[in-house]
């Protein structure tokens, strides 16, 4: 369960540094570092993905809170299966909670990488975390999993 911890505290760590970096360092709507491929722009995003939901900080918190109780039951139930499935979810818990203490503390979530090749949200390192969670929880659904003995939650 270490190892889980430390994954979750690195992510979150990790994610607020960044965070706090951008913000100290690039100006609210500010674009540094354009390159073709990835650029930082210091934006403020009050909704989710694509700016859905914006303004409705009651319904991410309470989503993220539902998220973080419901992926630490299965982590923890599931602590000793393959590290597809425990390394996913510890990112998306770690990625969740990054979130989470913006939504918390400043009403909105700090975002910073601007793909420029493709036209996709900015997002930051806790959504990083989240999609390669995601990605793991997958990999592990398609290649580990014992559909016979399915029992995650």
């Amino acid at each position: 369960m270490l190892l889980y911890i430390a994954i979750i505290l690195g992510c979150v760590v990790i994610d607020q540094l960044v965070k706090f970096i951008v913000v100290q360092q690039v100006g609210l709507h500010e674009t540094v570092f354009a390159n073709p491929v990835l650029s930082i722009t210091h934006i403020h995003n009050e909704g989710g993905a694509w700016s859905i939901f914006e303004g409705e900080m009651w319904f991410f918190i309470l989503i993220s809170i539902i998220a973080l109780v419901a992926f630490s039951y299965v982590l923890y139930k599931n602590r000793f299966k393959n590290k597809w499935l425990t390394v996913g979810l510890s990112l998306i818990i770690g990625g969740t909670i990054g979130n989470f203490i913006d939504r918390f503390i400043q009403g909105y979530v700090v975002d910073m990488f601007q793909t420029e090749f493709v036209n996709f949200p900015i997002f930051n390192m806790a959504d990083i975390f989240l999609f390669s969670g995601v990605v793991c929880v997958f990999i592990y659904i398609l290649f580990f999993d014992d559909t016979e003995k399915n029992d995650l939650v």
